[in-house]
């Protein structure tokens, strides 16, 4: 146990001494807790109320993946293991509802505790809770979980980590953490971590890449499984959180299976064959114009629609400005200008999807037209400095003439190449001042045909500039070598964002991963104005000063240039056996975690 967790710290015994002075009223325990304001649901709630609690239980659902797994650790760095061992046979203390922008209730805890200042968080286990050999789960499960993760687990456990100042048993299922840093979010953080069982890692290294299978509080366990090629997730008869209301009308399905083929293509074509159960499209072109099989035509294949309300995200081709010369920001500018995204939407998806204009756009969160204003710009002035041009003054990405030949903006490429010192020989090469020819790698995964395409296009149009970028593609296991070391120069790069934006951003866009693998910081971003936005957000009393706070470190993102945005969706497109259902009350996080597999059922009609 590290040092400093002991039976009850300084602090802690300050704090209980403070709440337990005349006029100062202690904490109380709640079911659940919110960012901003109070649960919407009360203590007795029923169910989530976008699941259905009449739902019939058992069938199966076989879903397709590309590449494989070796591993069945998804909390470390090493190995890459199945998405289904986190989401379907590990617990946490608390569940997040989809139908709320960030809010939390009882499940490993019956409930929690915190001040008004957040300053520390007591949870307290239900008796019941087990894990699936029928143990309890014990405080010291938890605490030790808490541990392993920070200290041996994947590198975005460790800022949570960190900013506990003390962890101590309160009571028989009780404990209590103390933090050393102001964070609003801290304890809904630490409710979402996963709790793994202590005793199973007695006789072997957490941080070491293993096929033997988590032991997990959660209502399936690893059934079958074949590396490479497919797993399944059983669901346990005995599992101990059947009857909690949270889960009434989830988990119906008896059997969910992975099934791990070549690339996206392979398991497009095993969809067809009937070989999977479900498949979520991409593509808006492909959405109207691939799906003539028989299936459809006859309906044993429904093809439906989930709206949702969640941001945008980013995805699109990441600059590494850990390396020259995308750390000029000029030249990242240039290769924007070079893209012309209304021409590849045209032809990949028909001129159907929006581009993503900001990486909050399409919600409340993103950054608005026009120059900084209020409190936008109150917050962003401090680091006028700093920040590239559009933050303050307002940007938008450019747009074509709607043709191939994209003059306007090559030309405008051109000239921002020449002012960073890049110039065009004789032969038509773009060199530096030293000779050095324009020249880098893009750096793509196995199956990943769309974003091929759209990068074969790009590779076309650079050529006029005179750069040459060559593509390079490797299997998933290298890709997230690569990555994780930032071993790139660009690669296809995707962070989905969500409603209640967090500490994952420190992760996301935070210094220290400028130089620490494994982090989400793909670019390498290192800009204080980011971070003070971060900060701001994490500890906003109200969600106005959130909102504000969030659209200025869009601004920031934005127009620091560091990605080459690509288009998103505002519906999910799932394509799906028509045995296979789903409510028709829908989270506003629509087709997201906590939906498929887990509000859906099996009934044949």
């Amino acid at each position: 146990m590290h040092p400093r967790f002991r039976a009850l710290t300084a602090g802690a015994a300050c704090a209980l001494a403070l709440a337990l002075q005349p006029g100062i009223a202690p904490a109380e325990p709640m079911h659940g807790i919110a960012m901003y304001g109070a649960p919407a649901l009360p203590p007795d709630f029923e169910h989530l109320p976008y699941a259905n609690p009449d739902a019939p239980q058992g069938g199966r659902i076989v879903f397709g993946e590309s590449g494989g797994f070796d591993s069945l650790n998804p909390y470390i760095l090493r190995g890459r293991a199945p998405w289904g061992v986190g989401l379907l046979t590990v617990e946490t203390l608390m569940g997040r509802s989809y139908d709320e922008p960030f809010t939390l209730y009882g499940l490993l805890a019956e409930s929690i505790e915190t001040d008004e200042a957040r300053s520390y968080v007591e949870f307290t286990l239900r008796e019941e809770a087990r894990f699936s050999d029928g143990s309890p789960v014990t405080v010291e499960d938890v605490m030790w979980s808490f541990e392993a993760l920070g200290t041996e687990g994947s590198p975005r456990y460790r800022g949570a980590w960190e900013k506990i100042e003390s962890m101590e048993q309160t009571g028989p299922r009780s404990v209590r953490f103390e933090f050393n840093t102001q964070d609003r979010e801290m304890p809904l953080i630490l409710g979402l971590r996963p709790i793994l069982q202590r005793a199973q890692f007695e006789e072997r290294d957490f941080s070491e890449s293993s096929l033997t299978p988590i032991i997990g509080s959660g209502p399936y366990v690893v059934g079958d499984f074949e590396p490479g090629r497919y797993i399944e997730f059983v669901r346990d008869l005995d599992w101990w959180g059947r009857d909690l209301p949270f889960y009434n009308g989830q988990h119906n399905l008896d059997t969910v299976r992975y099934d791990y083929f070549g690339d996206a293509g392979v398991v497009f074509e095993a969809f067809k064959a009937g070989e999977i159960d479900s498949w979520r499209e991409f593509n808006a072109a492909r959405w109207r114009t691939a799906y003539d099989f028989p299936a459809v035509e006859s309906g044993e294949i429904v093809m439906s629609e989930i709206p949702h309300q969640r941001p945008s995200g980013i995805t699109g081709l990441v600059f590494n400005t850990r390396r020259a010369p995308f750390d000029d920001w000029r030249v990242r500018d240039a290769l924007i200008h070079a893209f012309d995204f209304e021409f590849i939407n045209r032809t990949i998806n028909g001129g159907t999807e929006p581009r993503i204009t900001s990486y909050y756009s399409n919600s409340v969160l993103g950054m608005r037209d026009g120059p900084a204003e209020g409190r936008v710009r109150e917050l962003l002035e401090p680091y006028s400095d700093e920040l590239l041009p559009g933050a303050l003054e307002g940007y938008t990405l450019p747009a074509s003439d709607d043709s191939s030949a994209n003059r306007a903006n090559l030309r405008e490429a051109a000239r921002l190449l020449r002012e960073a010192g890049w110039q065009v020989d004789e032969d038509g090469v773009l060199r530096n001042d030293a000779g050095e020819p324009f020249e880098f790698e893009i750096l793509l995964a196995q199956g990943a045909d769309e974003t091929q395409a759209v990068v074969d296009i790009y590779v076309e149009a650079l050529r006029p500039l005179g750069i040459a970028a060559r593509v390079t593609t490797v299997d998933n296991a290298q890709y997230t070598e690569r990555t994780n070391e930032y071993d790139f120069d660009m690669a296809r790069y995707r962070r989905s964002l969500s409603l209640s934006p967090g500490n994952e951003q420190w992760l996301y866009w935070g210094s220290d991963g400028v130089d620490r693998p494994g982090t989400r910081n793909w670019m390498g971003m290192d800009s204080a104005a980011a971070e003070a936005m971060i900060e701001t957000m994490l500890n906003s009393t109200s969600r106005e000063d959130f909102i504000a706070a969030t659209r200025a470190l869009d601004r920031v993102l934005t127009t620091g240039r560091y990605v080459i945005p690509f288009w998103y969706s505002e519906i999910s497109r799932l394509a799906h056996r028509r045995d296979l259902h789903y409510p028709e009350r829908l989270p506003m996080y629509g087709d997201w975690l906590g939906f498929q597999p887990e509000v859906w059922w099996h009934e044949q009609e």
